[in-house]
């Protein structure tokens, strides 16, 4: 209450300043209480660099990233000339890109590190990433899980992984205002208006059992929960068959990272949170965890994908295939889907912690990748990518490769 008054008397002398200044030239206002200044918004600068400036270049094997450059290409070649490429203009047009992938889809498959690291000096120019002149950003991992399943409900298989339900209307807010651009919201009419979508709590109640969107159903809910984490995953089904589930829709409720959540009630220190300690307190409190995870109100929804080579990844955001240890998730307000980022930074190998300096290639993006020095890099399947992606949380910087027909600014 206090607090209240003092705001009005300030708000009060303010309006009758100018009429009380010559009347009461001694009066004296409290002063109102200081004002906290708004934060300024993410901004990206670049800063020309050039190739010897990056620590490691060298030394990286580039190889694998032209492989999935390539895949990259594939879809940036199908778009007319004139069409932007990413959502900011930095990265030109597809017409900027055409000449270089037709030069890497001219070079020898198989071609070795040397070779790649000549495709890339010779079409690009590297560009030191950074949010208002901060280049320091948080770096994360992520998998591709295995879950077991079935078509059927029954037995142990009493967790539904649901389609995207016909109700779910998302909505681009850069159709009404461009300052709103790459934002959108999610929900659903009811009754004339437009209301947020069921949350997870309600999702995971049933709210959508008569809808009938049950893909498949699996044996554990701590899996399904952190296959919603980590958006794609593989299923094997009881009959033997694998099958893989891909990221198709959000319910639009933020993402809300547990891991805060079980900081706040003492069960984790801010150093022990990994996702194997988040998952092993789950597994020892089942009478909690799904609380727990309900505070998460974020709920993905799947859909069947066509099963690749084993040996290559999921789709990503930009619909092809992610390389392990290649394919990164950034934030496509900043920067472009198919462009060269060189990454420095460290990671959580078995073997123990290590740098991580290698190039990646844009491919994908996600819920909880947020700013402009944000990436998620993609471990592949399998224990060796798990046992890195749910301990990774490594501060570090990247460089984006622009073509050199282009002089982009911030």
């Amino acid at each position: 209450m206090a607090g209240a008054r003092a705001r009005a008397l300030a708000l009060g002398c303010t309006a009758g300043l100018l009429l009380l200044l010559s009347a009461c030239a001694d009066c004296q206002c409290p002063p109102g209480p200081t004002a906290r200044p708004e934060p300024q918004p993410p901004r990206l600068d670049l800063a020309p660099v050039s190739f010897e400036a990056l620590a490691g270049w060298q030394d990286d094997d580039p190889s694998e990233a032209l492989v999935a450059f390539r895949r990259s290409c594939e879809t940036i070649r199908d778009q007319p000339d004139d069409q932007p490429v990413g959502r900011s203009p930095i990265a030109g047009r597809v017409g900027d890109w055409r000449p270089i992938c037709e030069d890497a889809a001219a070079l020898p498959r198989g071609s070795s590190g040397t070779v790649a690291r000549a495709f890339f000096e010779r079409w690009f120019v590297p560009y030191r990433v950074s949010d208002r002149g901060d280049p320091e950003g948080l770096f994360t991992g992520y998998y591709e899980p295995l879950l077991h399943g079935s078509r059927r409900p029954g037995g142990r298989y009493t967790i539904p992984l649901h389609g995207p339900p016909p109700d779910l209307v998302r909505i681009d807010l850069g159709r009404f205002n461009p300052d709103l651009a790459g934002r959108w919201i999610a929900g659903r009419v009811a009754d004339g208006s437009f209301v947020p979508y069921y949350p997870r709590g309600a999702i995971e109640n049933g709210a959508l059992a008569a809808d009938r969107l049950e893909l498949v159903w699996v044996d554990d809910p701590i899996d399904k929960f952190f296959l919603q984490i980590q958006g794609s995953g593989r299923v094997r089904l009881d009959d033997g068959s694998l099958i893989r589930v891909g990221y198709a829709a959000q319910n639009g409720h933020p993402y809300r990272a547990i891991g805060r959540d079980l900081i706040e009630i003492g069960a984790l220190s801010r150093d022990q949170v990994s996702m194997q300690t988040i998952r092993a307190w789950l597994e020892a409190n089942p009478a909690a965890a799904r609380k727990i995870m309900d505070r998460n109100r974020s709920y993905v929804f799947f859909e069947e994908q066509r099963i690749l080579d084993e040996d290559e990844g999921p789709l990503g955001a930009q619909g092809v295939p992610l390389t392990a240890g290649r394919s990164l998730a950034v934030d496509l307000r900043f920067l472009p889907l198919g462009a060269p980022v060189w990454l420095e930074t460290t990671a959580p190998f078995p073997e123990g912690e290590g740098p991580l300096r290698r190039l990646m290639i844009a491919q994908d993006t996600g819920g909880a990748i947020d700013g402009v020095v944000r990436g998620d890099v993609f471990w592949g399947a399998g224990d060796r990518a798990e046992a890195i992606a749910g301990r990774m949380k490594s501060q570090g910087r990247y460089d984006l490769l622009l073509p050199r027909a282009l002089a982009p600014t911030s």
